[in-house]
């Protein structure tokens, strides 16, 4: 818990923090507390009908499943028939560069390895690299 949450929740520690605030002051920031009281309450209704809202239409459609004859152990079945989605093709190498005897390819995509780096920071432009037929 925070060094704040700490002060305000601890009674003594509470009244020693304002101390030295007016009595204005301490009426101005009792206002403010009601009003965080408040949102916060009004939010936490507005999650409760949301929650009772979502769980009565859980239970019209569990009962539309009851009517026609189905489980919720059918609609698994279904659901567990679906494949996983494919993974794409790695992409095909853009660039490449042979650093004493091994060729280095990069698409083009990601952080540029340092051989590449180092080569642009010294002048050359990344057209030098191109894997001859790529664009």
């Amino acid at each position: 818990m925070s060094d704040f949450l700490d002060i305000l929740t601890h009674g003594r520690r509470f009244k020693a923090a304002v101390k030295e605030l007016s009595i204005e002051d301490l009426r101005d920031l009792a206002v403010k507390l009601d009003k965080v009281i408040v949102e916060r309450e009004e939010e936490a209704k507005a999650d409760e009908a949301a929650n009772a809202e979502r769980n009565a239409r859980i239970a019209e459609i569990l009962a539309q499943i009851e009517n026609s004859g189905l489980s919720i152990e059918d609609l698994g079945e279904v659901t567990a028939t679906k494949s996983a989605p494919k993974k794409r093709a790695p992409r095909p190498a853009k660039y490449q560069i042979t650093v004493d005897g091994e060729l280095i390819q990069w698409t083009g995509q990601g952080r540029m390895p340092t051989v590449f780096k180092k080569e642009v920071d010294a002048g050359k432009s990344m057209d030098c690299f191109l894997i001859p037929g790529m664009e």
